[in-house]
Formats: structure tokens, C-alpha cells, sequence
């Protein structure tokens, strides 16, 4: 099945939200590297959430993190995958692959080559974890995760306010799965924002290939 490429009108909004989340990002990047810039605010934001927290609050954040853990985005994505394959065709599928496999990769990549320390052990609230902490692989993998449910499977629901309510759910388990990680201790801000940004890019390169797909499609069923 072929596919069928957007038009420079089409790509303009694309276009734009990636170049807008790669300039974000390669700035955060070159801040955590140097250790300047926007990445001085970390340690006040960091200092700032301390008093905020409460035995519940706690268990919220650690459920939130439990959601975008590897094992729990693992088998989830798999799940995913399966049902694209059974509901949409192997294309929808492989595009959710190659995007939870170079989320993967991004994640160790981009940890290696920044190096950055993670906040210090005393205010964690959990298990010591000795990677890198710049990104959060919690909230790239869940995010991304979580944006390819939205892409790719929520257009299968019939009803527009269930679809509007399934992408106003993924966003906020987005948004608690990253703060989750600044209140429990293992992240800076920055390390959350950081990964938004590279789910971002992620996602509108899956959204371009899932239009040109669906475009593919329409014609084939035209020419029909």
C-alpha cells in the first residue's frame, strides 16, 4: 500500500511544533551538559517541593511512577501493538514499534552523552537509582506511549467526546507521570521538560506518517 505525502500546507503545523520542541530541547540539553542556564532553577524548584509533601500526595506520586515504569509502558506498548496489528494493519503497528524502540534508545542515548547527576539521595523518596538522570525515561517512554494510544487507536472510537475525554486523560497521566518524578526526588525539572520535548518530536513524525498512511488508504479505495 502506498504512501501518500502531505502537502507543504499540510506539513506547516508539523513542521512547526517540531522545530519549536527540538530548539526547546536543544537548549535544555546544552544547559544540563554545562550545568547553566535554565538548570539553575532545578535546585529551588527542587527545594521548593519539600514542604508540599503529604503521606497521600506520596502515594499518588508513587503510583503515578509505578504507570510509566518499564515493565508496566513495556507491556502496555505491547498490548498496543497487538491491537493495531488485529484493528488497523501491520503499518499502524510498525509505526508504534519503531517509535517505542527509538524512545528506548533516545532515552539510553541521550542519558550517556549528557552524563547529568540525579537530585541527591537524602530528600529521594524510593530506592536509589544510579543512572543518569537527564531525561526521565519514565516520562519520554509513558509519554510517547500514551501519545501513540491517542494517534493511532483513540481515532477508532465512534464517539468525539469519548475520543476528547481519552486525549484529556493521556495528557494528565503525561503531566503526573513527569511531576511524579520531580516530587518523589529522582529528576530535575528540566529532566521532565526535556523528555516532553523529545516525546513531542517523536509524535508529530509519527502523526505526519499516520496522515500519510490514512491518505494512502483513502486513495486506494478510490481508485477502487
Amino acid at each position: 500500500m502506498p504512501l501518500t505525502l502531505a502537502t507543504p500546507r499540510r506539513l506547516a503545523g508539523p513542521v512547526t511544533t517540531f522545530a519549536a520542541a527540538a530548539a526547546a530541547f536543544a537548549g535544555l540539553t546544552d544547559a544540563a551538559s554545562e550545568g547553566n542556564g535554565v538548570t539553575r532553577v532545578d535546585p529551588y524548584i527542587a527545594a521548593d517541593v519539600l514542604p508540599l509533601r503529604t503521606g497521600a500526595l506520596t502515594a499518588i506520586a508513587h503510583t503515578l511512577t509505578f504507570l510509566g515504569s518499564e515493565i508496566v509502558v513495556s507491556v502496555a506498548a505491547l498490548l498496543l501493538i497487538i491491537a493495531l496489528l488485529d484493528r488497523r494493519g501491520a503499518r499502524y503497528a510498525g509505526l508504534a514499534v519503531l517509535a517505542m524502540a527509538l524512545s528506548a534508545a533516545l532515552t539510553v542515548g541521550i542519558k550517556l552523552a549528557v552524563g547529568r547527576d540525579r537530585p541527591g539521595v537524602a530528600d529521594r523518596l524510593g530506592p536509589v537509582d544510579h543512572t543518569y538522570s537527564f531525561p526521565s525515561g519514565h516520562t519520554l517512554n509513558s509519554t510517547v506511549f500514551l501519545g501513540l494510544v491517542c494517534l493511532l487507536a483513540v481515532p477508532l472510537l465512534s464517539r468525539p467526546s469519548t475520543r476528547l475525554a481519552a486525549w484529556a486523560a493521556a495528557a494528565l497521566l503525561a503531566v503526573g507521570v513527569g511531576s511524579s518524578r520531580v516530587y518523589l526526588g529522582y529528576h530535575w525539572t528540566t529532566d521532565v521538560l526535556a523528555s516532553w520535548m523529545v516525546a513531542i518530536i517523536l509524535l508529530t513524525v509519527v502523526h505526519v506518517a499516520e496522515r500519510s498512511i490514512a491518505r494512502g488508504r483513502s486513495s486506494q479505495a478510490a481508485i477502487r
